[in-house]
């Protein structure tokens, strides 16, 4: 128990301060919420983990990264799974409440770029990207595709996936970028919804976790700059650093965690990272 104590310490990062408080599961049940990037792979640890533990219940939902957080300040949850860090005022919040919030990296991720199958265009620089999604670029022809319309997708703006798309891609990183979405952006509910629509239309384009792209569309390989290679995301890309697009994905609990919720933590950091690859996303470790 020591070790494995000692390995989930190891992944984890108080927001505030050192102190606990609390994080423990309240009447029997872990109650989980957050991420619609995560919540198949927290599924999947929750039945997998209930399996092994009959006495254990968990409920996992969606809602997107900022619902999550929002419920654990709000002390109605146990474990806000979130695919972006709190922000600081998520964080003063907290403080406000007594809460010193409590960061775990369970997995990390890629984001995929995807467009329909019928589209000719196969490659696309970051650059390139953040034109598409800030409306510089408007037709498919000046990307080396078809003289269409580009018809963007994106997830809604409580999605952890959409703040992180919009800092990493749109903005390239720079702080002091202004950047936003064009406003002919649709905003889409969920995962599905941006894989239907990409599967409908030829015209489209959308981005989303690499564990929810679907064989019927296709992925863009992303270069950073004109004179970098061209990579599509996989766990290999990811791990090597080479495709640059990808970020880790986080659980944040209210202190440290307490009671089954504790134990169970320190399965998923350890043996649980043995379902993440299976639903492609990447393991923290080998």
């Amino acid at each position: 128990m020591a070790a494995v104590l000692a390995a989930v310490q190891a992944c984890e990062r108080s927001t505030t301060s050192p102190e606990a408080h609390g994080g423990s599961s309240r009447g029997g049940t872990i109650e989980n919420k957050g991420s619609d990037t995560l919540v198949n792979l927290a599924l999947s640890w929750a039945e997998t983990y209930m399996g092994a533990h009959s006495d254990v219940r968990i409920s996992v939902t969606g809602g997107g990264s900022g619902t999550g957080i929002a419920a654990m300040i709000h002390g109605t949850v146990d474990i806000a799974n979130a695919s972006r860090e709190m922000k600081p005022e998520e964080i003063d919040r907290a403080r406000s409440r007594g809460i010193s919030p409590v960061e775990f990296v369970v997995a990390r991720d890629a984001i995929a770029v995807v467009v329909n199958p019928r589209n000719p265009v196969s490659k696309l620089t970051m650059q390139q990207i953040s034109d598409i999604y800030t409306g510089e670029i408007t037709n498919w022809r000046d990307v080396g595709g078809e003289d269409r319309p580009v018809v963007l997708l994106s997830r809604e703006s409580n999605s952890g996936t959409y703040v992180y798309f919009l800092e990493n891609v749109i903005r390239r990183g720079r702080k002091e970028s202004q950047l936003l979405f064009s406003p002919e952006t649709l905003l889409m509910p969920s995962s599905e919804g941006i894989s239907a629509e990409v599967r409908l239309n030829v015209n489209a384009i959308g981005y989303d976790g690499l564990g929810y792209v679907t064989p019927d569309q296709k992925v863009v390989a992303v270069s950073r700059d004109l004179g970098s290679p061209y990579v599509l995301p996989s766990i290999a890309t990811v791990n090597d650093g080479s495709y640059p697009i990808s970020r880790p994905l986080y659980m944040y609990t209210a202190g440290r965690p307490a009671g089954q919720t504790r134990e169970f933590m320190e399965w998923l950091l350890q043996d649980g990272q043995i379902l993440v690859a299976k639903l492609g996303f990447v393991p923290i470790k080998e």
